[in-house]
């Protein structure tokens, strides 16, 4: 039997007389050894084998492999080079994985935070504009009940030359296109726009309300030929003729029927500083927002360009106008021109850089043409800019300070800012309030919640000014305020118009539990079951007592009364009527608190085109003779 073990001490048999009989190391066998004990081997024993049979006994372990690795500098464990390697190699390989999903694998973005009511009732009034849109409804619309409208606007004008008016938007509940208050409202969702962009971006909007605006400034650059300015196309539809227009008639704009020559009709002016400097403003605001489309961008500020000389040249109110236009005016009468000058200039400034813009706008302040300017005080509207124009120039004056020769204007704009922003407080009794705190403006004036809108914005608006400028402080004759005071009036007011009210009524469609049902809307009043109903056909569906069959959500209605209530019915226009300006409002109001981002404004966007200001050069030093 085969024994891996050793046997340790090996004798020769007794008996044995000579060398001869000693085994050979060549040819003893196994059957001549004997085992005679265990245990380690005699000194004497050993001896007499040779080298290969000592070395049998004596080593009695296995050869060890070679425990280290030369590497010619240094000597290493070969255990731990071998591990070197292989953790080498796993990281190549774990990098070119990681390489080649970062490439070509699906991209994960960072998902946004949860939206804030401010945020869900702003994608809200962004879809209002959408259900606004008059000609070829593009195919991202969205709105199953609307379509094409319109078709034949500018065919059929006032001094008989057909042109192309097709597109924009449509005021309010009826069907009339109105080129002053349209402007404005394009003006304010750049505004806000270029102010927040970055909010609007993490809320993906950003490419919805450039789509809003764009649509809106195309229809601008229709009405006009910016080459040469000589007329402007500023409301296609009228509501004070004889028979039936866009106020008698309840009609889908789908159904429109009326194209005759007192009916649908597009009414051009030939003098309106008013409008072209409000038109100049819109196209000038435009542009910054699409400055990555340098085009685009060149074609309105073109515009805007030739509009603003316009309104210089041919000063005067486009309501002054006379014609067929003087029975309109009612609508949107213009109380004067020249805040629309300083507002349609401070925008070119900011667009172009140009100093004479500056130059103007700031030698303006001393050329007040506008004599109802102080019964309006505080009032931002399509009518009255000069709180908006006074608050852009206070942006410029504080944040860069171009200093003289336009720092004694800027100081006395930011001044009237100041005091426009504290009569807004309620620690002040400038404007009266309803008992639930909502500001008014104007008692006796229906509507209230435009110019609320409009007031919350221009408050957060300055709030967030001054904290770039790094101002927390904020003076109000004697008495000094913390900015967030200005942010608190703003967010009441647009509380109040999402519903916490006594009526505990959102005065957005849509929005929350409780809001209008019955909106004062042609479109949306009517069911779409491809019928056609006619002007007086469509009455039965004006007079029902019921909901719309569409919601509308998004639209802001007129609002309450002084006394905080509400009669919710279709015939009220005065309060359940929504309107363009007052969705713009709501909407600049509504991303000036969404929290989506930290920070304020978006401070560089609108600097831009400015270039750096620079302290003017001292004189040189006269000839000196000795």
């Amino acid at each position: 039997m085969y024994n891996n073990r050793w046997p340790v001490a090996l004798e020769v048999e007794a008996g044995a007389a000579s060398d001869d009989n000693i085994l050979s190391r060549n040819s003893t066998s196994a059957s001549e050894v004997e085992i005679i004990s265990e245990g380690p081997p005699s000194r004497r024993r050993l001896e007499e084998l040779d080298e290969t049979q000592r070395s049998w006994l004596l080593d009695t372990k296995k050869s060890r492999k070679p425990t280290q690795v030369d590497l010619g500098c240094i000597t290493c464990d070969i255990r731990f080079f071998l591990f070197s390697i292989c953790l080498f190699w796993t990281a190549c390989l774990g990098t070119g994985i990681g390489i080649v999903v970062w490439k070509y694998g699906p991209k994960h973005h960072p998902r946004p935070p949860p939206a804030d009511n401010y945020t869900v009732a702003l994608g809200m009034a962004l879809n209002f504009f959408d259900f606004q849109k008059s000609g070829y409804l593009p195919p991202a619309n969205n709105v199953t009940w609307r379509g094409p409208s319109a078709l034949l606007d500018g065919q059929n004008t006032s001094d008989n030359v057909k042109t192309n008016l097709t597109g924009g938007y449509y005021d309010a509940g009826d069907n009339i296109k109105f080129g002053f208050p349209g402007a404005f409202t394009m003006t304010l969702l750049s505004w806000g726009a270029i102010e927040y962009g970055s909010r609007y971006e993490a809320i993906g909007e950003m490419e919805h309300i450039m789509e809003i605006i764009k649509w809106g400034t195309d229809y601008i650059l229709e009405t006009f030929n910016a080459s040469n300015v000589d007329k402007i196309y500023v409301q296609v539809g009228v509501g004070n003729t004889p028979g039936q227009n866009d106020l008698t008639c309840w009609e889908r704009p789908e159904d429109l029927d009326y194209f005759d020559d007192t009916s649908r009709i597009a009414l051009p002016v030939y003098v309106g500083s008013d409008l072209a400097g409000e038109m100049a403003a819109a196209l000038a605001a435009a542009s910054i927002v699409f400055k990555d489309t340098p085009d685009y961008s060149k074609e309105l500020l073109k515009g805007a360009t030739a509009l603003y000389k316009f309104a210089v040249d041919s000063q005067g109110t486009y309501s002054a106008n006379g014609g067929l236009l003087q029975s309109e005016v009612e609508f949107y009468n213009s109380s004067g021109y020249y805040d629309e000058l300083l507002w349609g200039g401070a925008w070119l400034y900011y667009a172009t850089g140009n100093s004479s813009y500056l130059s103007q706008v700031t030698y303006q302040a001393t050329n007040n043409t506008n004599p109802g300017a102080a019964q309006y005080f505080g009032v931002f509207d399509w009518d009255n800019k000069l709180v908006g124009a006074q608050l852009l120039l206070t942006r410029l004056r504080i944040l860069q300070g171009p200093g003289y020769p336009y720092e004694q204007m800027l100081s006395q704009y930011n001044n009237q800012t100041n005091l426009v922003m504290c009569a807004y407080l309620p620690y002040f009794t400038t404007f009266p309030r309803t008992p639930a705190g909502l500001i008014l403006f104007d008692e006796k004036r229906p509507q209230p919640l435009p110019a609320v809108a409009n007031a919350a914005f221009l408050a957060a608006l300055y709030a967030d000014y001054l904290e770039a400028a790094d101002m927390p402080i904020w003076q109000c004759g004697p008495n000094q305020f913390g900015i967030n005071i200005l942010r608190n009036f703003s967010q009441s007011q647009i509380d109040y118009i999402l519903g916490s009210n006594p009526l505990n009524m959102s005065y957005v469609a849509g929005f929350s539990d409780k809001f209008p049902q019955q909106v004062h809307h042609r479109a949306a009043s009517m069911p779409f079951d491809n019928q056609r109903y006619s002007c007086t056909g469509g009455y039965i569906w004006r007079d029902k007592n019921a909901s719309n069959p569409h919601v509308l959500p998004g639209a802001m209605v007129g609002g309450p009364d002084n006394s905080d209530q509400f009669t919710d019915i279709r015939s009220n226009s005065a309060q359940t009527e929504p309107s363009l300006v007052g969705n713009a409002g709501l909407v600049a109001a509504l991303i000036a608190h969404s929290n989506v981002t930290k920070g304020g404004i978006d401070i560089k966007p609108l600097f831009a085109a400015i270039p750096p200001s620079y302290p003017s050069s001292p004189p040189p030093p006269a000839p000196w003779n000795p």
